[in-house]
């Protein structure tokens, strides 16, 4: 009779699976080609889909002529308004009804990309063929997509995430202060460039739906599919085995997905549905604009007296979002009175979702350009000002933080970057024609756990399995978790099976996104590798223990959960182009524990890399007169390439989470947070010119000189 062996996990802290830097399981696999990808997967007898959307920004559809194609070669179906299964009007996202799902269902166009028909086919060039030639008479109507703070159809934003903060007397304090910064900060809208476009493959299996989707979370866009279907949960099979980057973008139920099920349930096939690198940027989610009013009061000794936040964003009128620009101004300073506010407006464009580090991101832009204001009109060093107002407990709350490494980030972060020689005033530094300059954020993102379900079997060879709804969209889940199971289970990780991810039928496990799916699947596994050694004791093997940990995390003790970090930048600038390049990035981390360095680093310094293509790059520009996005491709919408990516040098200062099983806290959005603030006051420390809207193009440096 096998049973399992006697062994106790290794406490907390001491050297075990974790902390060791191990190369991606699925490494190999990538880099030769092995790896299927959702637009690679076999499947028999497999027909495909090509879109048609709305070159108009706002109208209806007058007359789409069908009949027109389906006698082309190859066309299957014509799937539009007319035809199209019905949808749960109700179904939605975390914000409630989503109409951004609602494809095909009226002849209204929201916005300009809005999908129109799906034409089927046999192979992708007769579908794309037919798509190109499908007849579509418009109807015209008014558009609004002009962005701003003080649009008259502004109001206030949701409050899901909690109330805006309202703390002390702000017109006092502000009056009080001797020093006062009164800026406003704008972003434009970003999206979120994933390499790997959005692709599905849905199938019937006699009453079962079976589908091959990119997405960052199996479980819950299944969910999500089910409502809008009508259809049984365990109905419902979804995988997304292997996912080349999703930033956001696939965190919901996908446009391909949708209409691969519609497309297989009227034509009986199997139907692929993968959207062209501009439908992507034309009805998947963005980031939206930004337009921040930050006002900051000191003494003159540099303590803050007031602190006000508040930030405008656009959204869609089909659904509501919640872009938390304020979130860190709740978090990173202390202040006498801290006012913030949140206000949405409506426009007639592609609804806005999360993308990485939703909120934070443009948040920080704000607020640690104008903390660097005010260490400008003091002339204090922008780190000693940051130290002076560090928070002993939470700045609005009032709750313990669980941990708080921002001095520590700070610290070493400056010793490393060589801060001490920095000569505080600007443009003070130049290397033959190009001036230089370095700049520095703070920066926090809250962390914490979701709900999510893990099974182990303890199988008779003295191996694991581990079955988890984990998605892995390229950051490396499958080997942290792998290692995570080896330090739960106490055993060597040669003795964990290849782990079973991505798939719906695993049962509930919470996304990855938001900084929370490694802390999530951490606590699932950890609790089922403790009970199974209960489970198991004298039991004949295999033995399998599931768990879901819906009901322990209210066992968490009630603090301020956030992970941390500082972040240095050194830039030159070109008087006579305006041309900025980034020289040097370093970051310093306050992650919790960290479970692979090599991975974490990875997590970072990509992070960080988006912060830089934010601060100098990304901007989705509009038509004012169609409406209609102009750069909906990579060769107008511009990212950082290779060329623009400095030296960058991330490491983590140690921290533990407490109460979270490991200690481990999330690294997915905290690089990019900070990066593109430290970018522009490095700018400004080069120039002498304060530069407050991203991204710092050419044009604008040169319109503010420089030289």
């Amino acid at each position: 009779m096998h049973t399992l062996p006697p062994s106790e996990p290794p406490e907390p802290g001491r050297a075990g699976a974790l902390g060791v830097a191990r190369t991606r399981l699925e490494g190999p696999g990538k880099v030769t080609g092995e790896v299927r990808y959702a637009a690679d997967e076999p499947v028999e007898g497999l027909a495909f889909g090509y879109l048609v959307t709305s070159p108009v920004t706002r109208g209806r559809i007058r007359h789409l002529a069908a009949d027109a194609i389906r006698e082309m070669p190859g066309v299957l179906d014509v799937i539009d308004h007319t035809n199209a299964p019905r949808l749960n009007p109700a179904a939605g996202s975390y914000f409630g009804p989503d109409g951004n799902l609602q494809l095909l269902q009226s002849a209204e166009i929201p916005y300009a990309g809005w999908p129109v028909a799906l034409v089927v086919a046999e192979t992708w060039e007769q579908a794309r063929r037919a798509a190109a030639a499908l007849p579509v008479d418009y109807e015209q109507r008014t558009h609004d997509i002009a962005f701003a703070a003080d649009h008259p159809a502004a109001r206030p934003a949701l409050d899901l995430f909690g109330p805006e903060a309202a703390l002390g007397d702000l017109d006092a304090e502000l009056d009080a202060s001797a020093v006062l910064v009164d800026e406003r900060y704008r972003t434009p809208e970003e999206y979120c460039s994933a390499m790997e476009p959005h692709c599905a493959t849905a199938w019937w299996d006699g009453a079962d739906l079976h589908a091959v989707d990119t997405n960052q979370g199996p479980w819950i866009v299944a969910g999500a599919l089910s409502a809008l279907f009508d259809l049984e949960p365990r109905r419902v099979h979804i995988r997304a085995e292997h996912v080349g980057g999703g930033f956001g973008s696939k965190g919901l139920c996908g446009p391909q997905l949708i209409l691969a099920v519609m497309a297989t349930t009227r034509t009986g096939r199997a139907v692929q549905v993968a959207l062209s690198r501009t439908d992507v940027f034309l009805i998947t989610t963005m980031r939206p604009p930004t337009d921040q009013r930050v006002r900051i009061g000191a003494d003159l000794d540099g303590r803050f007296r007031a602190l006000h936040h508040e930030a405008a964003f656009a959204i869609s009128p089909l659904v509501e979002y919640i872009e938390g620009c304020t979130e860190l101004t709740k978090t990173l300073y202390a202040a006498r009175a801290i006012h913030t506010g949140l206000t949405a407006v409506p426009l007639d464009t592609v609804p806005p979702y999360s993308m990485r580090a939703p909120g934070a991101a443009p948040g920080s832009f704000a607020l640690e350009s104008a903390v660097d204001e005010v260490a400008e009109r003091l002339g204090m060093d922008p780190i000693a000002l940051r130290l002076r107002n560090e928070p002993a407990a939470g700045p609005v709350s009032g709750l313990p933080f669980s941990s708080h490494q921002v001095a520590a980030c700070l610290r070493e972060g400056a010793h490393r970057f060589g801060w001490s020689a920095r000569d505080h005033r600007p443009r003070r530094r130049r290397e033959g024609h190009l001036l230089v300059g370095t700049g520095v954020a703070t920066t926090s993102f809250s962390v914490g756990a979701f709900p999510s379900s893990a099974s182990i079997t303890a199988e008779p060879d003295g191996t694991f399995t581990v079955s988890i709804g984990a998605a892995d969209i390229g950051t490396g889940a499958r080997t942290a978790l792998t290692a995570v199971a080896a330090q739960a289970l106490g055993v060597d990780i040669g003795r964990i099976r290849p782990i079973r991810i991505a798939d719906s039928d695993l049962g509930a496990a919470w996304s990855a996104g938001g900084s929370r799916g490694t802390t999530s699947w951490t606590w699932a596994i950890t609790e089922a590798a403790a009970r199974l050694r209960d489970a198991s004791e004298g039991k004949p093997l295999p033995v399998t223990v599931t768990v879901d940990t819906a009901n322990l995390l209210g066992a968490l003790a009630d603090c301020e959960r956030h992970a941390f970090s500082a972040i240095f930048a050194e830039v030159t600038v070109d008087p006579a182009t305006g041309e900025v390049r980034v020289r040097r990035l370093l970051g310093m981390f306050a992650i919790g524990q960290v479970i692979n360095p090599l991975l974490a680093r990875s997590q970072v310094v990509g992070g960080m890399i988006g912060g830089l293509s934010m601060a100098l790059h990304e901007e989705g520009v509009r038509d004012q007169v169609t409406g209609r996005l102009i750069n909906a491709n990579f060769a107008g919408y511009h990212i950082a390439a290779h060329a623009d990516v400095p030296e960058i040098e991330a490491d983590f200062v140690p921290d533990y989470e407490p109460g979270i099983p490991l200690g481990v806290k999330g690294a997915g959005e905290i690089g990019n947070v900070g990066t593109a603030a430290a970018i522009a006051n490095a700018v400004w420390h080069a120039t002498g010119v304060r530069h407050r809207t991203l991204p710092l193009r050419l044009d604008r440096l040169l319109e503010a000189p420089v030289g």
